[in-house]
């Protein structure tokens, strides 16, 4: 048997499978394993920007309600075992090391069959679905990993499915206009499922829209059918009411900031109580426990004061826009210090247009990914916004540089690519 070590040797050498979209490959494994998938019951959640948070904030709130709840998202922070978790305890490293042992050899025959070796995405989808049907959990979180029709996790058939939103993100995947994403991400919309969108582009619900009447899909629109207010949005958090069918919630609170997070907790809470059409009914008081008690970091998240650091995985246009957002509405400081590395496949420059006019000083860094190729020319992109610019490879160079400019009244945002900012707060926690 692998023990850990061995095992994430073996999930990282996958990489040399790259992306290779499909759900032959994937379906197939999980036959071999004996078809996991469908003994779970599952929320499905997707979109471009919030998705993380929304099925965070899920979980927590069908943990409250007294349910065993498996989380599985991606990509994770600091540890591999982040990705899948049961009410919020991440995957034993000996499971993963076992569950990889059992699944190798199949991999192998795959391949003696004629078939394409899977990807390494497709076995950490199957190793999750594995261990939460296992484990026996009473309902699944799955967060899509890339797009939807023919995202490895589109293999289930959702009780709910959740499209937080539609942007232009991953074109390179998914397509050049809003249309064609959209028909990718409504791709889990399944048969008779409820579905929950706070998407609200003309064009976006139009497809939406079309795909639930074609799959006899009950849709709730929130922003529509259930009505958020953000009574607050403060650097404790986001306190709002809600209000639609079946739905009335005065002062909900969560402590994930950004008044986006307002609309995520919509999303969120609509999600549960679609539940109901199965006879799941989530009591009142778990709302309100699960929203107050939900964590997600590295989402607008102050890891220190005096200067204040923050940090926010904004890596696409969507993003920026709302952090450039929260830097307007929830922060004051003298001057800003921008830490920025963002991956090639990412509208770089738009997300410059956003945050560098903002920015006494930008430094520039590389994501430690295989897609950060020509990182450095973000440097003199950020040139012509007038900034203070320097470029610096290290991750943690930079946000010591970043930290060495801020004076006790300044913000250092350091902000982009997941691969970076895991690699910045990971350098800050140390230093603590």
């Amino acid at each position: 048997m692998m023990n850990y070590d061995e095992a994430l040797a073996f999930l990282r050498d996958l990489t040399k499978f790259g992306y290779n979209f499909g759900l032959g490959r994937i379906t197939q494994l999980l036959k071999m394993l004996g078809n996991p998938q469908e003994q779970l019951k599952v929320i499905h959640i997707g979109g471009t920007n919030g998705k993380g948070s929304t099925a965070a904030m899920v979980t927590s709130i069908l943990k409250s309600a007294g349910y065993r709840v498996g989380l599985f998202s991606s990509p994770h922070l600091h540890n591999y075992t982040e990705r899948m978790t049961i009410n919020g305890a991440e995957i034993p490293q000996e499971q993963v090391a076992s569950l990889l042992t059992e699944i190798r050899p199949l991999l192998e025959e795959m391949v003696r069959q004629g078939f394409e070796h899977p990807t390494e995405f497709e076995v950490n989808t199957a190793l999750a679905l594995l261990y939460f049907a296992r484990e026996r959990v009473d309902l699944g979180v799955l967060e899509v990993g890339l797009g939807g029709v023919i995202d490895s996790t589109n293999v289930v058939n959702p009780l709910v499915a959740v499209i937080t939103n539609v942007g232009m993100d991953h074109m390179d995947y998914l397509g050049n206009t809003l249309e064609e994403i959209t028909r990718v991400k409504a791709g889990i919309i399944k048969p008779c499922c409820q579905v929950v969108t706070a998407a609200d582009k003309p064009e976006v619900i139009r497809i939406i829209e079309e795909v639930c009447r074609e799959k006899q899909a009950n849709l709730v629109r929130v922003g529509k059918d259930v009505l958020v207010e953000v009574l607050s949005s403060t650097q404790t958090g986001v306190t709002i009411n809600l209000k639609g069918p079946g739905i009335s919630y005065e002062l909900l609170h969560t402590p994930l900031l950004g008044e986006h997070q307002g609309l995520n907790a919509g999303v969120a809470v609509a999600a549960v109580k679609a539940l109901g059409a199965y006879g799941i009914e989530i009591p009142n008081e778990a709302i309100y426990q699960g929203l107050e008690q939900v964590r997600w970091p590295a989402r607008l998240e102050v890891m220190g004061n005096e200067p204040t650091v923050l940090i926010d995985a904004a890596h696409n246009v969507d993003g920026a826009r709302t952090l450039r957002k929260a830097l307007d509405d929830l922060f004051s400081y003298r001057k800003l210090i921008l830490v920025l590395g963002m991956l090639a496949d990412k509208e770089r420059e738009k997300v410059l247009e956003l945050l560098a006019p903002l920015a006494e000083a930008i430094i520039v860094t590389r994501p430690n990914s295989p897609r950060a190729g020509g990182w450095e020319e973000m440097g003199g992109l950020a040139a012509k916004y007038g900034s203070q610019v320097e470029v610096i490879a290290d991750v943690a160079e930079a946000v010591n540089r970043g930290l060495a400019l801020a004076g006790k009244e300044d913000l250092v945002c350091i902000t982009g690519s997941i691969y970076m900012i895991a690699e910045a707060r990971e350098f800050i926690l140390s230093k603590r």
